[in-house]
């Protein structure tokens, strides 16, 4: 997957020494778009393996509109954990934006179920920010995902995912993580089936998705900035 890794170097290249609410500090660059053809293949980085049960169990928990991590937890995905109080919840976060978002009048939305009700077969994801090295190889694999799975209860193929940042940028404990990756060749990319019988988007399961041909460089362990 080679946008990734140019996204990885043009970093490195352009981007600007700055502070961060964590205080780790990082290299960041402003304004940056990929765009992927899912036609050609599932989207998931191959210089590194990306744990796919956790992306398809965060995404799952997403479109359930949940707050607390109890679900995750109870699947062995613990990717939520440093940001969850002593009771698991974690506040207002995605998956209350996507099912219950509050209008201006008071009123709650369903966004999931609005966007299926006007759907086409792009989707184009806009995100404030993004930690490069951990983050966005999950961005990437569950919003193609998101977007495949509403092309199928929709009865559509598929067609972009296009991903537009703000700030991209890298944390500076990660860079030698990075130049690593940078080293490897991507593989093809993997293919990924979902269950034919699925015709509602808040039915999927974990076990309606077959990841196949995923071929991966060994992971690269870094540490997570809170």
């Amino acid at each position: 997957m080679q946008q990734y890794q140019q996204l990885l170097q043009f970093i490195l290249d352009n981007g600007v020494q700055k502070t961060d609410r964590t205080g780790t500090g990082t290299i960041s660059y402003f304004g940056y778009q990929m765009r992927f053809n899912l036609a050609e293949g599932f989207p998931l980085v191959t210089t590194k393996k990306v744990h796919l049960k956790s992306i398809i169990y965060e995404l799952l928990w997403f479109l359930r509109g949940e707050t607390n991590i109890k679900y995750l937890k109870d699947n062995g995905v613990r990717i939520w954990d440093e940001w969850a109080d002593e009771n698991g919840e974690l506040g207002p976060v995605y998956g209350k934006q996507w099912r219950s978002w509050e209008g201006a009048k008071g009123e709650t939305i369903d966004q999931i179920s609005d966007a299926i009700k006007q759907i086409k077969n792009n989707c184009q994801l806009y995100q404030r920010s993004a930690d490069v090295f951990l983050g966005v190889p999950f961005n990437i694999a569950s919003y193609a995902l998101l977007t495949i799975m509403m092309a199928q209860v929709c009865d559509l193929e598929p067609g972009d995912f296009i991903h537009t940042f703000g700030d991209v940028h890298i944390y500076n404990n990660h860079i030698e993580q990075v130049q690593l990756q940078l080293s490897r060749t991507p593989y093809t990319l993997p293919t990924i089936k979902l269950n034919p019988a699925v015709k509602n988007i808040f039915d999927f399961k974990y076990e309606d998705f077959t990841l196949e041909n995923y071929q991966f460089h060994p992971a690269i362990k870094a540490p997570v900035a809170v």
